[in-house]
């Protein structure tokens, strides 16, 4: 018996408004569920921490010189170690950033932002993403997502989210050791929980990620962007078909487009 297809592509929220090879590979995923049918899914990486994920570029509409903004959170330990589920937004963020947009962006734009609200990055991205039609059909995986972390297969190369001075924190397991990166060389040795850890508090490396996501979602087709050509391996998930994404200039900065 035939199956249909499940085309999938899979990103970390990157940005307020999302990057524009995000963008490219939700059109060339609905493009090619327009040639062959089947349901498209977005694995959206919410677990990853990298608060570098979510800048926003944005261009001055009329210098045209880029600007980098970016969320402000509730600490310096959340924005630098927090999964993206887990970085809560500063009060004064919202309305500090809305008053900087008329230099960026037209006014329908402005008022998506105005209305979108929500309490961590990675509600909020979703949230615009969602509000600017980009998400419409689409089913959205989390990997933050407790239900999706139960059923995942076992890594030998993962992170796991546990309690650090009042947050929570994605720490990467080496050798039986947590551990925190600073930079560089440096990092931060946490206590193992005397109790150790649950499934629901992994999620896995960027080596480890196919595996992990396919296990799940069991894709038959995933677009690919031009990073991860270079990293994945198919070996560790046989079956899919790898398609590249559809070019698009000044793929890292943002989409404000809302006609789509």
């Amino acid at each position: 018996m035939s199956t249909a297809p499940v085309i999938a592509f899979g990103q970390q929220p990157c940005g307020f408004f999302p990057r524009r090879f995000l963008v490219a590979k939700i059109r060339t995923a609905r493009r090619l569920q327009s040639e062959i049918g089947g349901r498209v899914i977005y694995f959206c990486h919410d677990s990853d921490h990298d608060p570098r994920e979510t800048r926003t570029i944005l261009r001055h509409r009329t210098t045209g010189e880029t600007a980098n903004l970016n969320f402000a959170v509730g600490s310096k330990v959340q924005r630098k170690f927090s999964p993206l589920y887990a970085k809560r937004i500063a009060a004064d963020w919202h309305a500090r950033t809305l008053a900087q947009l008329p230099n960026y962006v037209e006014h329908p734009v402005i008022e998506l932002f105005r209305r979108t609200s929500a309490s961590t990055v990675a509600e909020f991205c979703l949230a615009m993403y969602g509000g600017m039609g980009l998400l419409d059909g689409v089913e959205i995986v989390l990997s933050s997502d407790p239900a999706v972390r139960r059923r995942a297969c076992d890594v030998d190369d993962f992170f796991v989210d546990i309690p650090y001075q009042g947050d929570i924190v994605r720490a990467r397991v080496r050798d039986g050791t947590l551990s925190l990166h600073e930079g560089g060389e440096s990092y931060v040795t946490l206590p193992s929980p005397a109790s150790g850890f649950r499934k629901e508090q992994i999620s896995p490396t960027r080596d480890t990620r196919l595996r992990w996501m396919q296990s799940v979602i069991r894709c038959t087709h995933y677009v690919t962007g031009a990073g991860e050509q270079a990293y994945l391996r198919p070996e560790e998930a046989p079956g899919i078909t790898y398609v590249k994404r559809e070019t698009i200039e000044r793929s890292d900065e943002a989409f404000t487009d809302l006609s789509g």
